[in-house]
């Protein structure tokens, strides 16, 4: 009986230890939002799509956001850029991944890739000195 109670107290604590570690993976995955910088680096590793990691930082203070957008699924990335309003870098590294300019629904530029489900908005925040570049998928 007692060998039992330590062996399903073992298993107990392994588990609960397992959903511990776990947790925060888990938190992030139903996240409908998160606002954090690249050293936040849980965040940014799990956020983050490889277009907004290689792209140049043309300002030396900036942060990024994600958001789940429930109904039409869509997911927007975005890296903010404060003290700039220079978008040259951003347009000549989006063009160098191939990219090309596209009819946009907002009033910002928009790239499109061969991929139809992604969409980058630059655009900037009139009356701030801030750029904003979202990754926009949509998901059929």
């Amino acid at each position: 009986m007692c060998k039992s109670h330590r062996v399903f107290g073992t298993a107990i604590i392994v588990v609960v230890g397992g959903l511990i570690c776990a947790w925060p993976w888990v938190k992030m995955e139903f996240a409908s939002s998160a606002h954090y910088t690249e050293q936040d680096k849980r965040e940014y590793e799990f956020f983050t799509p490889d277009i907004l990691r290689n792209m140049p930082r043309i300002s030396t203070r900036y942060s990024f956001d994600f958001a789940n957008i429930t109904g039409p699924a869509t997911h927007v990335y975005a890296v903010k850029f404060y003290d700039t309003q220079d978008t040259r870098k951003i347009d000549d590294y989006l063009m160098s991944q191939g990219y090309k300019r596209g009819k946009c629904d907002f009033d910002s530029v928009c790239w499109r890739s061969a991929d139809p489900a992604e969409s980058i908005y630059v655009g900037t925040l009139k009356g701030e000195k801030t750029v904003i570049v979202q990754v926009v998928y949509h998901f059929m």
